[in-house]
């Protein structure tokens, strides 16, 4: 297996920021031996040991905020404001899982009995791999690192090629907060071949994929031949269905908010963007978007779209029913409430939706209908630590945060 060489391509300017070297057959082979050896060592360590590490380095993330953030957008485009909120938003999400691990992983108690003390104890599943992506790197690392590293498991990180350094950080900062050698490992690759083989090495305890639905797919056929649990965080098409009730002006605003984007993440992405919008307006949608002056002279180098805003779309139109990820939002008219419901669930995708209404009686109903793992109530694009992250059909499988994002990294023995 000949080593690659990655190169980061910057959405701003379409040209190369930084290279890494992938990783060789011989150290991939290595890296599940090396972590189950740390893996034995780190899992005798105290949750107190484990909490006063974790508690030190979302300090030390904290503190870099500024230089990981200018890095951040170089590499994956998105403006710095928002770069620089990720991280923060990361540490918040980080402490509150902090602060839930001795209840999560606390023994449970069987019933009393006499003469007997009966328990279930939840142990650390082994050494995990965290495959994940590249649009909110440090928030995704974060909803499996801590919960892994909380409960007293190694982990072997692969980033995406777009946003390769951010394993270098957060193993740098791990080691500096005092985590033993070896805990964290990392290996940069672009080759879903070299990824297969690692999700097969039976050393690896768990894998926990976030990226898209076509590479969900690849990374749990690989890992279909041996018992291993597979958590998978894909994509999703997050429709909102704003209620005659409410001030359209303000729930407008809102959603916007959830669509902002720099430059849109490679030429690939604004091609199939383009391929959306040309798509509908060739089968009879509007170009609703209105005049702008920052949008006729967008940046001539990158991969920028203007906002765009379309009306008369329906379902047969990909923009409907295919992740997008650009700054497009379609907007179609319903009759009435299960016509609303039913366009939303017309979807191979249920990771978020969003109602806005006034109606607080009635968005509790139809939320129940609504094929989903969050469904926000006027606000969208809003995860709260304390509420399970999961997604519907082809949206993945298993959960992150809260106290059930703890349950795939233990094992129970009673």
């Amino acid at each position: 297996m000949s080593v690659e060489t990655i190169t980061t391509i910057s959405p701003i300017t379409n040209k190369p920021v930084l290279t890494r070297t992938g990783i060789s057959a011989e150290d991939l082979q290595q890296l599940p031996v090396t972590a189950t050896e740390a893996f034995l060592k780190y899992r005798k360590t105290s949750l107190k040991e484990r909490q006063d590490i974790v508690k030190k380095a979302l300090k030390l993330l904290n503190d870099k905020q500024d230089e990981l953030a200018k890095e951040l957008t170089e590499q994956m485009g998105r403006p710095i404001a928002y770069t620089a909120k990720e991280v923060t938003t990361a540490v918040k999400r980080g402490e509150y899982l902090l602060k839930i691990s001795e209840d999560a992983l606390k023994d449970t108690d069987g019933e009393a009995e006499k003469g007997f003390k009966r328990f279930i104890r939840k142990v650390p599943v082994g050494p995990c791999l965290i495959l994940f992506a590249w649009n909110y790197p440090y928030l995704i690392l974060v909803n499996s690192l801590i919960p892994a590293l909380l409960a007293g498991n190694s982990v072997i990180l692969k980033p995406s090629p777009q946003t390769p350094t951010i394993v270098e950080h957060m193993a740098s900062i791990f080691s500096e907060a005092g985590l033993p050698d070896n805990v964290i490992q990392y290996f940069h690759c672009g080759s879903p071949l070299i990824i297969e083989s690692i999700v097969r090495d039976p050393k690896v305890a768990l894998v926990c994929f976030t990226g898209s639905v076509a590479g969900g797919l690849a990374t749990a056929k690989a890992a279909a031949d041996r018992i291993v649990n597979v958590g998978l965080e894909l994509g999703g098409k997050d429709p909102a269905y704003v209620r005659g009730d409410v001030d359209v002006a303000w729930a407008a605003e809102e959603i916007v908010d959830g669509a902002h984007v720099g430059p849109v993440v490679s030429k690939r992405s604004k091609e199939t963007i383009e391929a959306h919008i040309k798509d509908a307006l060739d089968k009879g949608a509007k170009d609703l978007t209105p005049e702008n002056e920052t949008f006729k002279s967008p940046p001539s180098e990158g991969n920028y779209i203007k906002p765009t805003l379309l009306g008369n779309v329906d379902h047969s139109m990909t923009v409907m029913t295919e992740e997008t990820f650009g700054p497009v939002i379609p907007v179609m008219k319903v009759k009435n409430d299960e016509e609303a419901i039913k366009l939303m669930n017309d979807s191979e995708f249920g990771l978020t939706a969003s109602i806005w209404t006034k109606d607080t009686a009635k968005v509790a109903e139809l939320a129940e209908d609504v094929e989903a793992g969050t469904v926000f109530v006027n606000r969208c694009d809003y995860p709260s630590p304390d509420l399970a992250w999961t997604g519907w059909k082809n949206s993945g499988r298993g959960v992150t945060l809260s106290k059930f994002g703890f349950e795939k990294f233990v094992k129970l023995k009673s």
